[in-house]
């Protein structure tokens, strides 16, 4: 690894990983057994990625007293089946190995807890790739005193790769917003849960549609980030 490269930092859900039903599913069963409505398939995607109790309270419309049981019945279904439904997205396997061979440092940064992400990133043999995995904590509070909020757990990412400077990759508007308030690029991709336009608008500098493009577009902002660090780093002043 070169002083110059730049790490990346990637969401799991719509970006490393398709929860391939799993999520919605274990949603919807939980919704369903406490009687509750269960929201159209649209809504259901559309809660994947944000934190989980938002969702459910502002999308599901769950009451305030039932959310927690909610929450429990999910977990339930999503270690005990949801986990197996999961597949890794094409190319992803492969763009991952290729960065481990060449040095480049990864992270996770995503709104799942924490120990939940890391089960799922272990059961596709992936785990082991990440120089740092963040997430909420089980309760969707906090770990280690890191609010639950986007923003600070890619600042929690990035205390553990021991820089300022990284590319972000994610598939909804808070993985840009997040990247954005802690300095960083945004890449977004098109095979997660966005709505169309709202990556673009919230600030993305790219949308890719492949593993290919997303290397792609990670090499080019590469040129850029080497360049503007090898300048900080000849400046005598600094």
């Amino acid at each position: 690894m070169t002083s110059t490269t730049v790490p990346v930092i990637f969401d799991l859900d719509g970006t490393l990983v398709d929860p391939a039903g799993g999520i919605t599913d274990g949603i919807a069963s939980a919704l369903r057994g406490l009687g509750l409505p269960v929201p159209g398939q649209d809504l259901l995607e559309a809660m994947i990625g944000p934190k989980l109790s938002d969702s459910l309270l502002n999308v599901a419309k769950v009451p305030a007293g039932l959310l927690d049981e909610v929450i429990r019945r999910y977990r339930e279904y999503y270690v005990a089946t949801g986990i197996a439904q999961s597949r890794l997205y094409p190319g992803i396997l492969e763009l991952l190995e290729a960065y481990a061979a060449a040095g480049r440092p990864v992270a996770v940064a995503t709104q799942k807890p924490q120990n939940l992400a890391r089960t799922v990133l272990a059961h596709h043999g992936i785990d082991g790739l990440f120089l740092s995995i963040r997430g909420s904590a089980d309760d969707e509070t906090a770990v280690d005193g890191v609010p639950l909020g986007k923003t600070e757990i890619i600042a929690a990412a990035l205390r553990d790769l021991e820089t300022q400077h990284a590319i972000m990759v994610g598939d909804r508007a808070q993985d840009v917003s997040g990247a954005i308030a802690n300095g960083l690029d945004c890449i977004g991709v098109a095979w997660g849960f966005a709505p169309d336009g709202e990556l673009e608008a919230a600030g993305s500098v790219a949308v890719v549609s492949t593993a290919e493009e997303l290397a792609q577009a990670i090499d080019r902002l590469q040129g850029i980030h080497s360049a503007a660090m090898s300048e900080v780093t000849n400046d005598g002043n600094v």
